[in-house]
């Protein structure tokens, strides 16, 4: 039955008859394909898996051809005698030790399992034997025999009227006869037994591999990082804002150097056990491998590793500061009403008291009541750097200085054009020189090296302490784009640009009330506020030029409401140019014309009745929202169904900006009626006709659209509701203290593992950026291919809300992949003197060879041992050979005795240690067993390293003539 049943399988997979295909080309063991087919099989109750190997080819031409050589040897015995694939780097090892293109291995399927006695063996070999001569099948089949470890095959060809035979020998000990050539030469022809007196010659290949493991005079070129440094804010280890890259470790840990005679003939070389001709230096090919260390602790790697470690954490911020709500309660309601008689305070805090130190210390004397004074998790000095590197503006120093310091600060990030800047969209993280993405960077830093999840806690509530304390004084906050929201980045920096939305509106309101104070100037303009600090007390001059209070706060309006031109000219019919001066809306006060434009006559329009000029007016802006606010207001329109009363609802609650911007019109244009509103408004609902009137003259009438006349419109009736107020004393579209107070309370109760999460594109997107930046140093082309995939993957799996934990991490070990390549290549280059190269050329062709080595997985070095690489690799093997040969000092000193008798010690090392493994392949065409056989293939191929010996054989035998 088990006979049958391979005989199927073999059927099954089309090995029947004679396998044809060409001569095969050099190299292609490498370069082709492998391809596997299996199956399984069992011996009674013993199962069996049986596996096809097989090498890729196209099909061949010449079929017809080929047939009509009558005894043309089978393919698999062709392959045994090929030269031009000895010693493959990549492949199984039965190729590389008998050469064959395609095969077939029965192994027992369990891993445990192995045939160990030799009745056994002998049965499988019987069976595999008339198998292959029931079904004529000419490819090689082998069976795996011995503890899998073992690596331990014999097999059986099959051919018209001859065979072959795989054989084995696998001993933990070399016996000390074969260790050399003609040991081995002795073995072969035995075994052979040719009955011919002058034997044919045998042709020999031999590779001997020296491995180099000492590269100490190579320094490792990574820096450790030097954390002290860091605090000083020096350039030696780590600088604030920007991740680290490189390994800690050599990422290489040996070269393998094979040195290889391909075609030697029998004779023409002496090696025994006193003497060997072979010198690696003049070794016709060399061929180099590195083997790279197993995942070497990479810097990048670590970060990302610990920081995402940290959005797997439970604990809430005060868990871990140890802070208990009941022993700070009287504290805390103490703050607040302190809080609320900052809010209703007149005079404005005097500007000295914003310092860092001045900003830390109320939370650290909250903090220092339950520990011990040094217990806080990030000690002063760190926490100050790292304050003022994320608030530029916090420094004593006011003025033009300061404000020079802000710019340089964002010097060396990218131009906005830049499509790396532009990642932040794709990854929904924030631009990169953006206060969120500063702040991702140093808890990164921090829970790395200070104090890991409670110091990436302390400093959060710092930060947030911050953000009230610039709440409640009115200070913007720097490092965020001006303007509403940004939707496309991620949802703390909306918060954070949310915040800074209500800091300039109460900011413009409370400048404008107290716009004749002595200790501020009114003109808190937009313009300022985008340069992250507004300290403007020091210009006492503009304070002379205001006059009586009302003027000033109307100045001050005009000021906050200043950007709005551009909301209008969009929602208009964007015909109003915003640079024409105009009147006080409603009171016809005559106003200073500023060319700013605040508020103007439209162009062309005039009222409908009084005929007047009609003014545009100032309007509240649209409340900003960032998309969980978005989200639930969708939410809350959708709850109220498709009911009349729900819809009517549905519309009210979205007419409360255009109820608004119909006072202030009202209140701009008196006697204006809806049709002048809506001409301004939404031009497209005003439909134009040239009418003949009674004296025939032609007429522009003008009505409203069909959609403005249905009954109970919302327009009519919000129309009709309206009374002429000015934006400043309406209602306030946007609350900005309710909006503010929100905000502060969502980053209040957020969690180390949520700020993690709502941080961590923020921290891809700078590993990215890292890691593009060290790649365009280095040029390494496979590289370039990883970070497109990098960033197309990451950007499909960051676009969502909460992206699963699988996909994150397998971002971060892509990340980790391409910086340990980059760590290989640097490694590389200090190793083969890269840099220092003189010659451009020699360094070009160095430059290749190190990009070879990182993509092949063996790489001929051109001119062998004389080329630019080869000498480069005899002079390391000197050098390490050098390092062991010299004995330790006090060994040294022990040893008195003149000079002379100590030279020859360190005087004849040899360039090379003793190979690390030696392989032989010999192979011959003799007749066997008898002289009047055919002459057929033999081969045997012997590798020997440290702790083991194989033989393989492969020895063909006529079966016709014997």
């Amino acid at each position: 039955r088990f006979i049958s049943k391979i005989e199927e399988v073999l059927n099954d997979w089309k090995l029947i008859g004679i396998s044809s295909g060409k001569p095969l080309e050099k190299g292609v063991y490498t370069t082709g394909a492998w391809e596997e087919k299996s199956d399984e099989i069992s011996f009674a109750d013993f199962k069996f898996s049986i596996t096809h190997h097989y090498l890729v080819q196209e099909p061949s031409d010449k079929d017809g051809k080929e047939e009509l050589v009558e005894d043309a040897l089978p393919l698999p015995m062709q392959d045994l005698l090929c030269m031009n694939n000895d010693f493959p780097p990549r492949a199984h090892c039965l190729v590389r030790w008998y050469g064959l293109r395609e095969f077939v291995v029965i192994a027992p399927a369990a891993n445990n399992d192995a045939v160990l006695s030799e009745s056994k063996c002998n049965l499988l070999l019987s069976s595999v034997s008339i198998a292959l001569g029931n079904t004529g099948c000419q490819v090689p089949l082998f069976v795996q025999i011995h503890h899998k470890w073992r690596r331990m095959y014999v097999g059986e060809c099959q051919g018209p009227g001859f065979r072959t035979d795989f054989e084995m020998v696998h001993l933990r000990k070399v016996p000390n006869q074969y260790t050399h050539l003609s040991g081995l030469l002795d073995i072969f022809k035995s075994k052979i037994g040719c009955p011919l007196t002058p034997l044919p010659p045998v042709s020999m290949a031999i590779r001997l591999t020296y491995v180099l493991q000492d590269w100490q005079q190579y320094f490792w070129p990574q820096q450790p990082p030097d954390i002290d440094a860091l605090v000083g804010g020096e350039v030696g280890g780590l600088e604030f804002g920007k991740l680290p890259l490189g390994a800690c470790e050599d990422p290489i840990s040996e070269l393998h150097l094979a040195t290889t005679w391909p075609h030697l003939t029998e004779g023409i070389i002496v090696e025994n056990d006193v003497y060997s001709d072979l010198d690696p230096v003049q070794a016709p090919q060399w061929s180099v491998r590195v083997r790279k260390a197993d995942n070497p602790q990479c810097l990048l790697g670590d970060f990302l590793t610990e920081f995402f470690k940290l959005c797997r954490r439970k604990e809430s911020t005060d868990e871990i500061l140890g802070r208990s709500a009941f022993e700070e309660e009287g504290k805390e309601v103490a703050d607040i009403t302190h809080a609320l008689s900052k809010l209703t305070e007149p005079a404005p805090v005097p500007i000295h008291k914003l310092s860092v130190t001045n900003m830390v210390h109320s939370a650290k004397k909250k903090i220092r009541k339950h520990r011990g004074v040094d217990e806080s998790p990030l000690n002063n000095e760190v926490l100050n750097t790292i304050l003022l590197f994320l608030f530029p503006d916090a420094a004593d120093k006011l003025g033009d200085g300061l404000e020079s310091r802000t710019n340089t600060s964002a010097g060396n990030n990218p131009p906005p054009e830049n499509e790396d800047y532009n990642l932040f969209s794709q990854f929904k993280s924030a631009p990169s020189d953006s206060l969120t993405y500063k702040l991702a960077l140093c808890l990164c830093m921090i829970n790395f090296y200070h104090g890991g999840v409670k110091g990436v806690a302390h400093l959060w509530q710092e930060f947030v302490l911050e953000m009230r304390y610039r709440w409640e004084n009115n200070y913007l906050i720097p490092g965020l784009a001006n303007g509403p929201p940004d939707l496309r980045c991620c949802l703390l920096h909306q918060k954070l640009q949310m915040l800074n939305c209500c800091i300039e509106r109460k900011k413009a309101r409370d400048e404008g009330k107290r716009g004749s104070m002595p200790d501020r100037s009114p003109g808190g303009t937009s313009g300022d506020a985008g340069k992250g600090a507004d300290h403007s007390g020091d210009n006492p001059d503009k304070e002379k030029e205001v006059g009586k209070s009302w003027e000033s706060w109307s100045d001050s309006e005009e000021e906050y409401f200043e950007c709005l031109s551009d909301t209008e000219d969009l929602k208009g019919n964007g015909q109003e140019n915003g640079k024409k001066g105009g009147a006080k809306e409603g009171n016809k006060e005559p106003v200073n014309l500023k060319p700013e434009g605040r508020l103007h006559p439209h162009g062309k329009l005039t009222l409908l009745h009084p005929g007047e000029p009609l003014y545009i007016p100032i309007t509240q802006e649209p409340a900003p929202m960032t998309e969980d606010l978005l989200e639930e207001q969708s939410e809350v329109l959708a709850k109220l169904g498709t009911s009349a009363e729900g819809a009517h609802l549905r519309a009210r609650m979205q007419s409360a900006c255009l109820l608004s911007d119909m006072e202030s019109f009202k209140a701009a244009n008196p006697g204006c009626c809806l049709e002048d509103f809506v001409r301004w408004y939404s031009p497209r609902d005003y439909i134009e006709e040239e009418v003949v009137d009674e004296k025939g003259n032609i007429v522009i009438k003008g009505e409203l659209s069909a959609r403005m006349k249905i009954p109970s419109n919302m327009w009519v009736e919000a129309w009709e509701t309206a009374k002429p107020v000015p934006a400043r004393r309406q209602k306030r579209l946007f609350d900005d203290t309710r909006e503010a107070e929100k905000v502060l309370h969502y980053l209040a109760v957020q969690k180390p593992a949520d700020l993690a999460r709502h941080l961590l594109p923020c921290i891809i997107h700078a590993a990215v950026l890292k890691v593009k930046e060290e790649e365009a140093l280095e040029d390494i082309s496979s590289v370039k291919k990883i970070i497109k995939q990098i960033i197309s993957h990451s950007s499909k799996v960051l676009r969502f809300p909460s992206p699963e934990d699988k996909k994150l991490e397998e971002i971060i070990a892509q990340i980790m992949s391409v910086e340990a390549i980059i760590a290989r290549a640097r490694s590389l280059k200090a190793k083969f003197g890269v840099e220092k190269c003189e010659n451009e050329e020699e360094k070009e062709d160095l430059q290749r060879f190190v990009n070879c080595l990182l993509e092949q997985p063996e790489v001929s070095v051109v001119g062998a041992g004389r080329g630019p690489a080869g000498s480069i690799i005899h002079k390391l093997f000197m050098n390490a050979q050098r390092v062991s040969a010299v004995p330790p000092l006090d060994e040294d000193l022990r040893r008195s005795g003149p000079a002379e008798e100590r030279r020859p010690n360190t005087g004849g090392v040899a360039d090379f240690p003793p190979p690390t493994g030696r392989e032989v392949i010999l192979r011959t065409t003799v007749p066997r067993p008898a002289p009047y056989s055919k002459p057929l293939p033999q081969r045997m191929y012997s590798v020997l390293t440290k702790e083991d010996f194989r033989l393989a054989g492969a020895f063909s035998a006529d079966t016709t003539f014997f």
